[in-house]
């Protein structure tokens, strides 16, 4: 026998499957006579065994939704964070992927299907918008724009890009190259500007021909790679705002002839643990992404207790890790 669904429901009571929603979920609009046969039909198709159902119950789903454009490093770690925190609280994870054809506004779109019926809350992973009405407390981590309606929580972008670059300085780098992550991400923005920063606090002169856009990707990072190391004075060290772009500078300087870190030094962003395990390993700025997840939940959380949030901004530090892809630069 098939599971029973909500337009079983609907037919059975001879609703609509939008009155059978709000009926289960205790929403306005249905009248009580209404909402009884619905509850009926529910009970006597089985239709009790579903997250909906449990809603209709408890007025919770006792689910927390994770919002993601991708899967992909950053935001698996972040999910590693969001679960561990749940972990002895009753509530369960649902992490869901939006279609990356959706373009901008897609958290927006995700939130009305999963509002109401399937979570009771939402964290959103780097949204392209953070003025969101929704129907349940929500959170942001490393929004594309920064503070906005609902609490987020971030790294210290800034001061991260400011570390790896004046740590190149420290070893002596004047050419120090920087492969830039998305334009349009506040975070890269932020690692962009710590970057000019630290190379002016070292008295070391901006070259534009020594910024190269990768946008996190790692075949756009290797374009921008080469085309770099192809200067007639090419850098001796490489900024990458995170770490599979850096990685994809290693692969590169190895195919064009270039020891990392004797003749070209490499630093990331983000310390991934692919970054522990490469060879060699990734110097690189590690930022608290399963944190991230965790202040995430300890927010989302209080709001749905109902409690008023000391802080709805918080910015995490970040600290360079030195590995072995940074050395001295070479004599010339």
């Amino acid at each position: 026998m098939r599971r029973a669904t909500i337009h079983d429901v609907a037919a059975a009571a001879g609703v609509s499957v939008a009155t059978v929603s709000k009926a289960v979920n205790g929403r306005y609009g249905v009248s009580p006579e209404t909402v009884g046969r619905v509850l009926d039909v529910v009970r006597e198709l089985g239709y009790e065994s579903s997250l909906v159902a449990s809603s209709m119950r408890s007025r919770r789903t006792g689910v927390v939704g994770v919002l993601v454009a991708d899967i992909e490093p950053f935001s698996a770690e972040i999910l590693k964070g969001v679960g561990a925190a749940l972990s002895d609280t009753g509530y369960d994870l649902l992490a869901y992927t939006a279609s990356r054809r959706q373009g901008e506004g897609w958290e927006r779109r995700s939130l009305s299907r999963l509002s109401g019926t399937l979570i009771d809350a939402a964290i959103i992973v780097t949204p392209t918008v953070v003025n969101i009405a929704g129907e349940v407390p929500i959170v942001a981590i490393d929004p594309h724009t920064g503070r906005g309606d609902v609490p987020t929580v971030e790294s210290d972008s800034f001061t991260g890009a400011q570390q790896a670059v004046h740590y190149l300085a420290q070893l002596g780098h004047r050419r120090i190259g920087f492969i830039a992550g998305r334009p349009d991400l506040r975070s890269a923005v932020a690692r962009a500007s710590g970057y000019r920063e630290a190379l002016a606090a070292a008295g070391i002169p901006f070259d534009p021909a020594l910024v190269g856009v990768g946008r996190y990707e790692k075949d756009v990072a290797r374009e921008a790679a080469h085309a770099m190391l192809s200067l007639a004075d090419p850098p001796t060290a490489v900024f990458a705002a995170n770490d599979l772009s850096a990685l994809s500078i290693v692969q590169v300087a190895a195919e064009r002839g270039l020891r990392v870190p004797e003749d070209l030094s490499v630093v990331g962003f983000d310390d991934v643990p692919e970054a522990a395990r490469a060879q060699p390993g990734l110097t690189t700025v590690r930022q608290p992404m399963q944190r991230l997840g965790g202040e995430a939940v300890r927010m989302v959380l209080a709001l749905l207790a109902g409690e008023e949030l000391d802080e709805t901004h918080i910015q995490l530090p970040t600290r360079l890790v030195a590995r072995g892809t940074t050395a001295p630069p070479p004599a010339r």
